[in-house]
C-alpha cells in the first residue's frame, strides 16, 4: 500500500470532532469516503491530534493508506474535488512506512480566538466575550502553565485514559485588531484542556480570579486540594474559537509570528 502524509484544514462547524464514530459526522470519516471514492481498494486513516466537535484545524497532519500508487497532484486534486468545501487538503508528501502522526509527533500547538466585538463573518472562528477583558493580566497568569503540570483540574478524563500530567513547552497571547489571540504548544493535550484553560483566562480578565489565583489552580489537584472552590469545569471556552494550529515534528514545523485564523479588524 502507498502510505502518504496530508496536512489538512478545516472548518470544525459542521463535524462531531476528528474521530470517526457511529451515526456521527466526523471530519475522519468524511476524509474515508473521499478517499474510498477517489480511489479504489481500502482506506486507512489516522491523524496526529482528535479535534472535539466544533474544533477546527489549521494543520492536522494525517496519514494516508490506499492501494495503488499515485502522483502527489492526482491525489491531491483527486481527494479534494471529493471533499465537501469546509475540509480541504493543503499538501501531500510520501511517507515512510513506519509513520505514525500520533507517536511520531514531537508537539501540537493550539490557537484560541477570542473577539472583543460582535461579528457576523467570524463568528463560526471566535468566541465572542462581551464583557471588558484585561488582556494584561489574561498574559500574566498564561505564564503560570509553562512547564510540567497536572492537569486534572482542566480536563474532562476519558475512560481508560492514563496520566493527567502534560509538559507544556511554549505559551503566548496577543492582540490583533479586535481579538485576543492564546497560543499554547505541549507535548499532548487532555480532553477539553485547552477551553478549560482560556475560560479560566477570560475569568481573570474578567476579574472574577486573579492571577495568582489561576496560578494556584495550575498547581493544585481537585482530589486533594479541596479549599481551591473555583469550578473550572463551569467555565468551558466554547468550541468555535479552537484550532488546531500545526503539528510538531522538527523544529522547522514550530509556528513563527503570533497571528489570528481570520482576522476581526477594529471599527
Amino acid at each position: 500500500m502507498a502510505i502518504w502524509k496530508l496536512t489538512v484544514e478545516y472548518d470544525g462547524t459542521r463535524y462531531y470532532g476528528w474521530q470517526e464514530q457511529k451515526n456521527a459526522r466526523t471530519v475522519a470519516g468524511a476524509l474515508r469516503a473521499a478517499a474510498g471514492e477517489a480511489f479504489p481498494g481500502p482506506v486507512d486513516i489516522a491523524g496526529a491530534g482528535r479535534t472535539d466537535a466544533g474544533v477546527h484545524a489549521l494543520g492536522q497532519i494525517v496519514r494516508l493508506r490506499i492501494e495503488g500508487r499515485q502522483k502527489r497532484i492526482e491525489l491531491l486534486h483527486g481527494l479534494n474535488d471529493k471533499l465537501p468545501p469546509d475540509i480541504n487538503i493543503l499538501k501531500v508528501e510520501e511517507a515512510r512506512p513506519a509513520f505514525d502522526p500520533r507517536r511520531d509527533a514531537l508537539g501540537r500547538y493550539y490557537l484560541y480566538q477570542i473577539s472583543t466585538r460582535r461579528t457576523a463573518f467570524a463568528k463560526r472562528f471566535v468566541w465572542w466575550v462581551r464583557d471588558s477583558l484585561d488582556a494584561a493580566a489574561m498574559s500574566d497568569a498564561a505564564r503560570a502553565l509553562v512547564g510540567r503540570h497536572d492537569f486534572e483540574r482542566f480536563c474532562d478524563k476519558r475512560a481508560g485514559e492514563g496520566s493527567t500530567i502534560v509538559v507544556v513547552n511554549d505559551v503566548q497571547f496577543g492582540i490583533d485588531g479586535e481579538l485576543l489571540l492564546f497560543r499554547i504548544g505541549a507535548s499532548h493535550f487532555l480532553w477539553k484542556m485547552v477551553r478549560r484553560i482560556v475560560g479560566a483566562l477570560v475569568e481573570v480578565g474578567r476579574g472574577s480570579i486573579s492571577v495568582d489565583e489561576f496560578g494556584e489552580l495550575v498547581d493544585s489537584r481537585p482530589a486533594v486540594d479541596k479549599s481551591k472552590s473555583f469550578d473550572v469545569a463551569r467555565y468551558t471556552a466554547p468550541p468555535s474559537g479552537l484550532f488546531l494550529e500545526c503539528v510538531v515534528f522538527d523544529e522547522t514545523d514550530k509556528p513563527r509570528r503570533l497571528a489570528p485564523a481570520f482576522p476581526v479588524e477594529k471599527v
